[in-house]
């Protein structure tokens, strides 16, 4: 079986390797039959990793701890689901992941592209590119099907991820990851060839789309693992490897908004490819983070040789796309000029700007430990505080702007239209501020910011949803004639939820902590929590151990929650099981944590009750919903750019 899994990756190497540079040579030359046959290696190369793959899958179901990769990330008494998790749960099974979720784009990529002609004969030797340095990491650096005599049991399963979450984050994840590397592909192939207009954007824009869906549903999903598994209360903590996964979706945030600028009025061309760069570029740099060891996270691989390979691909990438932008920068020139600074389109400029800031920004504070580790030998980490003062000060002004930016005309708007455009959303805006300091909310700055402006970009989608129901009389008809444009503003809809539920469960929260011994109670926020017994259970592979919490509001019980440890004798690790009610009223939780559990039966009860969190995670329903509704095939708008390109010889 292992010899089988080794053979599939040389296979593969071997045909991307032949994609990349029989796939150059053709494209150079001009020789179709030759491009063809690049194409087909990139098709193979998914077939093989498939089979790859699956050696991997069948050994980690049958605990074959021959495996040394099994082993090490298994144990016989480990549920099947989580022993199947294993494949993206260790250092070479998520390389190998992302190799075939690499070669699987790059398949239907190839497959559904294949009339391309000479774009895709130069985007194919960079999807090769990209593909060999995957499948040489696993060929002979980093291999999953290392062999050893079989060891009585296995190591087992770092407890935190041994929840039904990492099921689905990490793949999503790297579904997002990897994606952006098939409209990367594109855009180098763009201007190796030459064809700098607007095809490579249309034909990569599903593409685009889906990765930054996977990339943002993934996070959220992270969000909540952290938040029910982890047991500190929280659902982002700026980790290094969370905030990998955050550059990307923002760069690629910027990138969907500015094309909309090229495809509409020819301009931004050369930030676009600035663009599609670093949103591949940060991928890349988030692999590099969790599998080099670098830094110290809970998301991230011990030290491992992979980290000087990593950086220097990372090295070649910023070369090459650096170099080839700068070469082809007669070719990218704007055919039109920005004509005013209240339009349109400087609104997704100002917007562009904002978030490329906040991810570097948060590149930096990702990178100053490491460059202070190597330059002084002695590591220097940002906290919290710095974070939290770039989200105030990029992210509110970037709220705002998804209120403004529907609003504004393109080209050019007059101070007096806008004046009238902007009377129902101020009015809002205004109405919110005076209310919440009028109940006494008024307290935190930034959460007062946050509500005032989400409701000014609510009313401003509100406002354009009844505008344009008023112009074709269905809300449903309205949709499908642009589902670009307002399954973007029902993602603005999610952002607001997310916004409000992230202000409201940080800036208005109760935390309390008590030591209660059995029939003793606290309160916190209007509740009274009463600690009743002890229990312990038997799981599969773990013992746990629950407190029995009464909850009560003024003289009625309200839940009873059951917050405990959990240990995992194969691991030997104990972890917390937080105990949750999610209150209808407030659309918030309260939040139980089991600090400790003494020999002598009394409870170190920790309480946090969080106003509408549950909107952070609503949030992420909207967006698959708005996401869904952008992505969804259009057959006019198909027609419309079949006939704009039917011209352009590719």
């Amino acid at each position: 079986m292992a010899g089988l899994g080794r053979a599939a990756l040389l296979l593969t190497f071997g045909l991307v390797a032949y994609a990349l540079v029989a796939g150059s040579l053709a494209a150079w030359r001009r020789r179709r039959r030759l491009a063809l046959s690049a194409q087909n290696a990139i098709l193979a190369s998914f077939a093989t990793t498939l089979v790859a793959s699956g050696v991997l899958v069948v050994a980690l179901a049958r605990r074959d701890l021959s495996f040394v990769y099994v082993a090490q990330h298994t144990s016989r008494s480990l549920p099947l689901g989580y022993a199947l998790s294993a494949f993206w749960g260790g250092q070479e099974g998520s390389l190998l992941l992302w190799l075939l979720v690499l070669t699987g784009y790059s398949s239907l990529a190839v497959w559904l592209n294949r009339r391309s002609g000479e774009l895709l004969a130069w985007t194919v030797p960079v999807l090769g590119g990209v593909a060999i340095f995957f499948a040489l990491m696993l060929c002979f650096v980093s291999s999953p099907f290392a062999t050893a005599p079989a060891p009585a049991d296995g190591a087992g399963m770092v407890p935190s991820l041994q929840n039904p979450y990492m099921l689905a984050h990490p793949p999503m994840l790297y579904l997002g990851y990897v994606g952006l590397t098939i409209p990367f592909a594109f855009a180098m192939g763009a201007l190796l060839s030459k064809r700098t207009d607007e095809r490579w954007i249309v034909l990569t824009r599903r593409w685009t789309l889906a990765a930054w869906t996977f990339l943002g549903v993934g996070q959220l999903l992270g969000a909540h693992w952290a938040y029910v598994e982890i047991g500190w209360g929280g659902y982002y903590a700026w980790d290094p490897v969370e905030n990998a996964a955050l550059m990307p979706w923002l760069a690629a945030t910027a990138f969907l908004h500015s094309v909309m600028i090229q495809e509409k009025r020819g301009m931004l061309k050369v930030w676009n490819m600035a663009l599609v760069a670093l949103a591949f570029g940060l991928s890349i740099f988030g692999t590099f983070l969790t599998r080099s060891g670098v830094v110290n996270s809970i998301h991230s691989f011990s030290q491992s040789p992979l980290g000087g390979w990593f950086l220097g691909f990372i090295v070649v990438i910023a070369i090459f796309s650096v170099g080839l932008i700068y070469l082809r920068l007669p070719l990218l020139r704007a055919r039109t000029k920005l004509e005013s600074l209240v339009s349109r389109e400087a609104t997704f400029l100002y917007n562009n700007l904002l978030l490329v800031a906040l991810a570097l920004t948060i590149l930096w504070g990702v990178v100053y430990p490491l460059l202070t580790q190597a330059v002084n030998g002695e590591t220097r980490s940002v906290s919290k505080p710095y974070y939290d003062f770039f989200l105030h000060t990029f992210g509110l002004p970037l709220l705002l702007l998804m209120g403004i930016g529907p609003l504004v005309a393109w080209r050019r708007a007059s101070l007096r239209a806008l004046g009238r455009t902007f009377v129902v959303p101020a009015v809002a805006a205004v109405a919110t501020g005076v209310a919440l300091i009028a109940t006494g909310f008024g307290s935190s700055t930034p959460g007062l910011l946050a509500y005032t402006f989400s409701a000014f970009v609510a009313a401003s989608i509100v406002l354009e949803f009844v505008r344009g129901r008023r112009a074709t009389g269905s809300l449903l008809r309205l949709v499908a004639r642009n589902r670009r444009r307002y399954g973007g503003y029902v993602v603005h809809a999610a952002v607001l939820s997310l916004a409000i539920g992230v202000a409201g469960s940080s800036a208005y929260q109760t935390v309390r902590e008590q030591a209660l011994r059995p029939g003793q109670s606290m309160e916190a926020a209007g509740y009274t929590f009463t600690y009743g017994a002890l229990s312990t259970r038997q799981l599969q592979n773990s013992q746990e151990t629950s407190a029995t919490v009464l909850v009560s509001r003024g003289r009625s019980h309200v839940t009873t929650l059951h917050p405990g440890k959990s240990f995992y004798p194969v691991e030997q690790s104990l972890s917390n099981d937080v105990s949750i009610y999610h209150d209808p009223r407030s659309l918030g939780d309260v939040y139980t944590i089991a600090d400790g559990i003494s020999k002598n039966g009394t409870l170190q009860l920790k309480v946090l009750v969080k106003p509408l969190v549950n909107l952070v995670w609503l949030a992420g329903l909207i967006f698959v919903v708005g996401s869904v509704v952008a992505l969804w095939p259009d057959a006019v708008e198909q027609r419309r750019l079949d006939e704009r390109y039917a011209a352009v010889p590719v």
